[in-house]
């Protein structure tokens, strides 16, 4: 009997601190990954600023084949919006821009339904890089996605490194886009 009440209690110690120690983490998210694309910014900015060129490089796209967008708002840039829907691993929601700054800025906000509910910020930047020779033909672009930590994903976080999963889904994302870009 005492056995069993120690392992109890150490099991109710070990959960307590797990929660704890989830719930000190920071409630904002935020992921970055960078890649250099051998292509001017004017010719890869249409390819974010247009949510009809997504299917071609977005991540969620290409690894869920149920996903189905539909397309509403302005053609491109600010208000232009898409909702997808999906029996996969993407979900369900809504992306809409909010910033347009071409070549250089795109801001998306992101709301999902499905398959929890959240909201976050996508900031996609994109800078020349200057090579000697070749002025313009390299573009550094940057993509940050800011949103709220919530106590699920701090959870997760104490055992799996969100940066690392959320970052391999950008860092496909990017070589998507880079592929799309240098062709």
């Amino acid at each position: 009997m005492k056995i069993g009440l120690a392992v109890t209690l150490a099991i109710v110690v070990v959960l307590t601190a797990i929660f704890l120690f989830a719930d000190a983490k920071p409630n904002v998210i935020q992921v970055t990954r960078s890649i250099t694309i051998q292509a001017p910014a004017e010719k890869i900015f249409p390819l974010i600023d247009d949510f009809h060129h997504w299917p071609g490089w977005a991540p969620q796209d290409k690894e869920d084949p149920t996903m189905k967008r539909i397309y509403s708002g302005e053609e491109s840039g600010i208000g232009a919006i898409s909702d997808w829907q999906s029996t996969g691993n993407a979900g369900k929601g809504r992306m809409t821009i909010t910033e347009s700054n071409a070549p250089n800025k795109v801001v998306v906000k992101v709301d999902f339904v499905r398959p929890f509910v959240s909201h976050n910020i996508n900031e996609f930047v994109l800078e020349p890089s200057a090579e000697p020779g070749a002025p313009g033909s390299s573009t550094t672009v940057t993509w940050t996605m800011r949103g709220s930590n919530m106590f699920f994903m701090k959870l997760m976080g104490v055992f799996v490194s969100m940066d690392r999963m959320l970052g391999k889904h950008f860092e496909s994302g990017l070589q998507n886009l880079k592929i799309m870009s240098e062709h």
